[in-house]
């Protein structure tokens, strides 16, 4: 065994145990703690009544929703920066995350009335499938913009997404001037991120349709490493490019729409993850996309941990933290790597 496979070995060994040590401080720590001694046997249904409620009702979830945000946020953002093979690719810097917080930002403000035209048993489903909805329009739009001679071009891209942005914030500018004192309440923590503020049923969806998308996405291991090559040697090689992009398109759609609408825009997750994995383990998209999704994982969760703790019992909303960690990450990578040397062709 190699020196480079025992390292890689040693890190994954790191990820796991980190990942696991987040999850039960996730689930022990907080304004009321919970003694490590006590969180089997609460999750068993013996705790007191304040334990049990505060991890079933509010912890639980929260993690739950942490974790399956960190998968669909990273392994969608690896999946993206392998078929366009530049590292400043994101569901967010492209438009897929502000396609889905448009989506849900317009059921939040907009809900009843789109409610009232659809059938009842649609109606509890109505976020998700506005997010989903949004997040698929700007991921078929950025892509269909940036195809140039049967390839496409990065810098169209994300520039693109840079348009998307802008006019989907200025849509949600819109819809928050028409809204009402609390659908108001709801937009200002809601479109700054946040574990805390969804339910189960809204948790399980986002968990749900992450299990659903997360195998699509990943069973793209192998694709992605041909489109290092670039498309027309992928091409060449038997590889059907198009479907491999409508693949990821959806998967990414799926799951970035799925977790926006529950835990709003959370950034820079989808850039920071995949491209430390890429550090550590490598560019061979089967190894990196599971330890990506670790990343996330650990990333997401500890972020999470360092907002609950931080000025008890206020929360900065999740959706700062992130940005204050990936904003500085990305100026570094774009200094690192200028899009001047990556146009994908």
């Amino acid at each position: 065994m190699t020196s480079v496979r025992r390292r890689q070995q040693l890190w994954i060994v790191i990820l796991l145990l980190a990942v696991g040590l987040l999850a039960v401080a996730a689930l022990t720590l907080g304004p009321v703690a919970i003694q490590p001694d006590r969180l089997l046997a609460t999750l068993l249904g013996q705790g007191d009544t304040t334990e049990t409620a505060i991890l079933w009702v509010i912890r639980l979830p929260r993690l739950l929703l942490g974790v399956a945000a960190g998968i669909a946020l990273a392994l969608s953002g690896a999946a993206l920066q392998g078929i366009l093979r530049n590292p400043l690719a994101d569901p967010g810097l492209i438009g897929i995350t502000a396609g889905a917080s448009l989506g849900s930002v317009t059921v939040i403000v907009l809900g009843e009335v789109i409610a009232d035209s659809l059938p009842t048993a649609l109606r509890p489903w109505l976020l998700p499938i506005a997010a989903f909805l949004g997040a698929a329009l700007v991921i078929a739009l950025v892509f269909s913009l940036a195809q140039r001679d049967g390839t496409t071009s990065v810098a169209t891209l994300i520039l693109a997404g840079v348009a998307i942005n802008a006019t989907a914030s200025a849509i949600i500018g819109g819809l928050v001037y028409i809204s009402d004192d609390d659908q108001l309440r709801d937009l200002t923590f809601w479109t700054m991120g946040a574990l805390a503020g969804a339910g189960w049923p809204l948790v399980l969806m986002a968990v749900a349709l992450t299990a659903l998308s997360a195998p699509l996405l990943a069973g793209q291991a192998q694709a992605l490493d041909l489109f290092q090559l670039g498309e027309r040697a992928a091409f060449h090689t038997g590889l059907d490019v198009e479907r491999c992009k409508r693949r990821v398109a959806l998967g990414t759609a799926i799951t970035v729409g799925a977790v926006t609408s529950a835990a709003g825009p959370i950034g820079f997750i989808g850039l920071v993850a995949p491209h430390l994995a890429r550090l550590i383990f490598g560019p061979r998209h089967a190894v990196l996309l599971p330890t990506a999704v670790l990343m996330g994982i650990a990333l997401v969760l500890a972020a999470d941990l360092v907002v609950r703790l931080v000025a008890p019992p206020a929360e900065p909303p999740l959706g700062l933290a992130t940005s204050l960690i990936g904003g500085p990450f990305f100026l570094w990578l774009l200094l690192r790597s200028p899009m001047s040397h990556q146009q994908g062709n």
